[in-house]
């Protein structure tokens, strides 16, 4: 359990006597520099997360979900990015003030994450068996037979058949799917205590999507693994996320669980994700219906609430204060001045699958 307040505009959480969360991000910034321009990719970011639990981090391409991730394991390119400020506790260490082995360590061993696009991620000069292999000989100290047996198994686990040969195999010998599921077998490797899952199925075809989606979940619930699930797609995290972060120009602009997402939205922003997601169940979805305008350029953010030239919600001081998260009820906050009045309509409430 936490205790929430409010100082400066932002929520700030403190943990009670006894309470313990796996990993606690606080205020979290991390910054882009060039000539003349400074963009705020993630600014002033705070969640919490337990063990065994899966949160989504939702929102458009450019809201900053992805740097929010590579900044969990201090993956940010350095120039240009840089963490500007926070705190990332994981396991009661602020991985931000980590040494360069305390951080070999932890990637891989003690968290471990899928990227988006595989080919990218697996080395297309080595076997498929030499980069499952290697972690568990770094994190696990296993020997190469012990490893070997070990990799076979994860890729049994995973669903690809005549692991002993195909272990031999290059990234380019396996389909998108395929290859999805070798990443996520060398992440789950060394049993790590999260998972982060960036935009992990977005190049996959629907059907496979699913596939992923379900042994990724399956095989963290047998771990006991935390899971982040960061994507742009609302409907995805439906069915497999317990609370949900709804990000938006680098702030996370509502937060709660699942079911209060969903069922209860309050700000225009959600509610604007909601009506994106294609339904079949209504006949009054049979269109998108898209949220207008972009997203502002983080290099010059507006003053005020910076949703506030996209919502139908818009008052005067959302033109000169940003607006702090809202108390809704429990720990459903929303960081929008008129979160009273903003609704789901009826016809396109989501239940979870």
């Amino acid at each position: 359990m936490t205790n929430e307040h409010r100082a400066n505009g932002r929520i700030e959480l403190t943990q009670q006597a006894g309470s313990e969360h796996l990993l606690q991000v606080r205020n979290l910034r991390t910054h882009f520099f060039s000539p003349g321009a400074v963009v705020r990719a993630v600014d002033d970011v705070s969640f919490n997360l337990d063990e065994g639990e899966t949160v989504g981090l939702v929102g458009e391409s450019g809201c900053g979900k992805s740097v929010t991730a590579l900044s969990l394991l201090r993956l940010i390119p350095n120039p240009p990015g840089r963490i500007v400020g926070g705190e990332i506790i994981f396991e009661d260490r602020d991985i931000l003030k980590m040494e360069p082995s305390e951080l070999q360590e932890i990637r891989g061993g003690r968290i471990g994450m899928i990227f988006q696009e595989p080919m990218t991620s697996l080395n297309p000069v080595l076997t498929i068996g030499r980069q499952l292999t290697e972690p568990l000989k770094l994190h696990l100290g296993m020997t190469s037979g012990q490893a070997r047996s070990r990799a076979a198994e994860l890729l049994e686990l995973v669903g690809i058949p005549n692991a002993d040969i195909r272990l031999r195999g290059f990234a380019h010998q396996f389909s998108g799917g395929q290859r999805q599921r070798i990443m996520i077998a060398i992440a789950l490797s060394c049993n790590p205590k999260l998972l982060i899952a960036d935009e992990a199925t977005t190049a996959l075809d629907v059907t496979i999507q699913a596939q992923i989606l379900e042994l990724m979940k399956n095989l963290t619930d047998q771990l006991g693994t935390a899971l982040i699930i960061i994507t742009h797609n609302l409907g995805i995290v439906a069915r497999y996320a317990d609370r949900v972060n709804v990000m938006y120009a680098g702030k996370i602009k509502e937060t709660g669980t699942a079911d209060e997402i969903y069922e209860e939205p309050r700000h225009p922003y959600t509610v604007g994700l909601l009506n994106s997601v294609p339904r079949l169940d209504l006949p009054t979805q049979g269109r998108l219906d898209p949220i207008p305008g972009e997203i502002p350029n983080l290099a010059r953010l507006p003053e005020g609430c910076s949703f506030r030239d996209r919502c139908e919600y818009t008052v005067d001081r959302c033109e000169s204060e940003n607006p702090p998260a809202q108390l809704v009820q429990g720990d459903h906050y929303a960081a929008c001045w008129e979160w009273e009045r903003v609704k789901l309509p009826l016809e396109a409430g989501m239940e979870q699958p």
